[in-house]
């Protein structure tokens, strides 16, 4: 049994009949006969009723399910056996949120050059909206994010949890005010992530039970936050994390729920076996990010 007998195997249940299966592979009819044949004599049984169309047998329909995986696995053994050639020389393409960017990341990475200097990563920054959006496309191949709400495709690791944070400078009326509540953020222009960023929707459900939303300004960049909050008299709203100047401070506001939790996200569609670097990068990520 080899990849090009399953190859076959599969193409002709696809086609429908050998000869069609053998012009998708630019075959001679004989040779995917004499593929099958061999196929089934391996095998010990019949796959194929013999006819003009490619009708399966019961043990056939049987084996046919199997089929997929059977090549999924062969792949994965010929592209380990490459790895290893080219000394796994290869890309990660890797989603994170802004504050593992700027915090975890640069150590992950340290760690992982270590071990496998030879692979190159690409990292992506975004809120976990628009990572979610590119495992789905395909365009990762997993990412450091928050969990997001019905993707039945991905799924969610749990490490740590990230808490909401409110920000002002040193000189704001707010940074001596003690006994803050929720009611006061409306006395100033609040700035927040984008209004698909997961801290900023659990920011408006905390604030739903109010007559009214407080006058928001949106930056796409979390990061960029602390800037806007340093010129112009207003409250940021970011996650505990990020890293402050010195002019800026946080205040005590109280919110039923402030975490984010924030863990590896998947595509669980995508082919089960993984990588040796994809591997190792993701136990990096739980050894220095799990609490």
């Amino acid at each position: 049994m080899d990849l090009k007998e399953l190859t076959t195997f599969r193409t002709i249940i696809e086609e429908g009949t050998f000869s069609k299966a053998a012009a998708k592979l630019n075959y001679a009819q004989s040779t995917v006969t004499n593929q099958i044949q061999r196929l089934e004599k391996e095998l010990g049984f019949q796959l194929f009723k013999r006819g003009w169309d490619a009708e399966l047998t019961a043990s056939g329909k049987i084996y046919a399910e199997e089929v997929d995986g059977l090549i999924q696995h062969w792949n994965f053994v010929i592209d380990q056996a490459k790895s290893l050639k080219k000394e796994e020389i290869g890309t990660l393409h890797i989603g994170v949120i802004e504050t593992v960017a700027t915090t975890a990341l640069p150590l992950i990475l340290r760690q992982f050059r270590e071990h496998k200097p030879n692979i190159t990563c690409h990292f992506t920054v975004g809120n976990t909206d628009t990572l979610s959006k590119a495992l789905v496309d395909g365009t990762l191949d997993f990412a450091i994010s928050g969990e997001p709400h019905s993707v039945p495709s991905l799924h969610f690791e749990p490490l740590y949890h990230e808490q909401i944070a409110f920000i002002v400078s040193r000189s704001h009326p707010f940074a001596a005010k003690n006994g803050l509540q929720l009611e006061d953020l409306y006395e100033y222009p609040l700035i927040v992530g984008g209004k698909n960023c997961l801290y900023h929707i659990r920011l408006e459900k905390e604030l739903s039970r109010f007559r009214s939303m407080p006058f928001f300004y949106t930056v796409s960049q979390i990061s960029s936050i602390p800037s806007f909050v340093s010129t112009i008299p207003s409250v940021g709203v970011v996650l505990s994390s990020m890293p402050l100047p010195e002019e800026l401070v946080t205040i005590p506001l109280q919110l039923s729920d402030p975490n984010i939790p924030i863990g590896l996200l998947q595509n669980n569609q995508q082919p089960q076996y993984l990588t040796s670097a994809r591997r190792l990068f993701m136990e990096l990520v739980k050894e220095l990010c799990r609490l």
